[in-house]
């Protein structure tokens, strides 16, 4: 019987580093990279600790779903040991000024392919199984001009907690990893370069590495949300706290925004 472990947007940022480090999960048979660039997983071959098995595909595309609940049918008695929803992305714009279609397909990638590879996998899991979701510090507040992808990611954070709770009497736990400003290939696409930016300030900016690598402790301790460092941690416990009113203004003062 074979143990697989899932991981899509692993052709860079988080996703890859946690396909480098998922012997920290535990042994399994073979990774199943999952991201459109078919080129970059063939080079997660040579740094990932297990076999690779490249998967290029576009999960804002439905078809893909169905696509990827074939290759689990067809593998004779597979179990997902581990599931890491990693692809994504982001848009720092106002709503109205970004196509009606790149924010359909943020809410696909960000939204809908995180339930439907949930859905599709855990009929596959064993008991001690794993999921991982990326969600962002950005969800625990409405933020203007990064509108769409803060509400994806809050969609992300609210759903994998209460999946955790549906999951435990099955012995599978997910966790919601929730990052502040982190250093990955997410600006190349989040920031246009053809307009004044949306964020002029940037408080911290961490390092994927130590986002993941404090991910791994706190699935090993079973809890649903991850977040590493004081300022994602502050923040999060303010926002809480303080009327989203303020906290909008707050950020539209400091980025200097309208």
């Amino acid at each position: 019987m074979k143990t697989i472990a899932v991981i899509t947007g692993a052709s860079s940022g988080m996703g890859r580093r946690f396909a480098e480090t998922v012997n920290e999960f535990g042994p399994v048979d073979e990774i199943w990279a999952v991201a459109r660039r078919a080129e970059r997983l063939e080079e997660l071959k040579k740094t990932a600790p297990f076999p690779v098995r490249a998967v290029p595909m576009d999960l804002t595309d439905p078809a893909s779903y169905d696509r990827y609940a074939a290759m689990l049918r067809e593998e004779d008695g597979v179990r997902v040991g581990l599931l890491v929803n990693a692809g994504g992305f982001g848009k720092f714009n106002a709503v109205m000024e970004s196509p009606l279609e790149t924010n359909l397909n943020m809410l696909d990638l960000n939204c809908r392919a995180v339930m439907a590879l949930s859905q599709l996998t855990v009929p596959y899991m064993p008991e001690g199984g794993r999921i991982i979701n990326i969600a962002s510090v950005a969800a625990y507040q409405p933020i203007p001009y990064i509108n769409v992808y803060a509400a994806t990611k809050a969609f992300v954070l609210y759903y994998s907690r209460a999946l955790d709770r549906e999951l435990r009497s099955r012995g599978i736990r997910v966790t919601a990893v929730c990052p502040f400003w982190t250093k990955t290939e997410f600006f190349d696409r989040a920031v246009n370069a053809e307009k004044p930016p949306v964020v002029k300030k940037y408080i911290a900016m961490y390092d994927p590495d130590d986002i993941v690598a404090r991910a791994w402790r706190d699935v090993k301790k079973g809890k649903d949300v991850s977040r590493y460092g004081f300022i994602a941690r502050g923040q999060g416990a303010l926002v809480k706290l303080l009327p989203h009113k303020m906290v909008m203004d707050a950020w539209q003062r400091q980025q200097e925004l309208p």
